[in-house]
């Protein structure tokens, strides 16, 4: 079966552009277990679940990142591609959801699913504080000071189904917004302006 990227290469490198220019990745078809297997070993992931190729692409240095390599955090999986045109889906727990957040003081990109691979935060290398509270009843889920890694992106690993406050402080300023783990809800927060 062709993919609809040599199909239409003309359309698949504006969708690229896009890609590089958002932060944020297409949903992609699921992939064979021996495609799968196939990219993670090509990239130096074999075995990993979803939860650990999350921790390892997210803290690897932005100039030890391969240029060939997708990936993109979905609330229910991450989605892998490469040049090569393999494709990865990898599960996440069903209990859990993953949130990157990049605040900022003067710029910032749109980005609704999180790429691991390409999306860049302001703020990298900094010490942050993130505070989640659960609503309505206040319990505290997370409150502790994170050094962004750099890609400039915190990650927090949160129950899913969950509907909080999220509140993050750098250097005395601060900046506060409800979020959600749901089916739909965006794996990439890139809206927190530090005042």
């Amino acid at each position: 079966m062709r993919s609809r990227a040599s199909l239409f290469p003309p359309l698949a490198g504006v969708l690229l552009t896009l890609l590089v220019l958002s932060g944020c990745t297409p949903a992609t078809t699921t992939p064979t277990v021996e495609g799968q297997q196939d990219l993670l070993t090509a990239h130096g992931l074999p075995g990993l679940d979803a939860r650990e190729v999350i921790d390892r692409l997210e803290a690897t240095p932005v100039s030890g990142r391969q240029s060939g390599l997708i990936a993109s955090v979905q609330p229910a999986a991450v989605l892998l591609s490469d040049g090569e045109g393999r494709e990865a889906r990898l599960p996440l727990p069903e209990d859990t959801f993953y949130l990157s957040v990049a605040p900022y003081l003067d710029q910032t990109h749109e980005c609704h699913f999180h790429s691991l691979t390409t999306c860049r935060g302001e703020l990298a290398n900094q010490d942050v504080t993130l505070r989640v509270v659960s609503e309505p009843d206040g319990t505290v889920l997370v409150d502790q000071t994170v050094r962004t890694q750099d890609n400039g992106f915190a990650g927090l690993w949160l129950p899913a189904d969950l509907t909080a406050t999220l509140t993050v402080e750098h250097e005395g300023r601060t900046a506060s917004t409800p979020i959600t783990t749901g089916a739909d809800a965006p794996t990439c927060l890139t809206t927190l302006k530090l005042r």
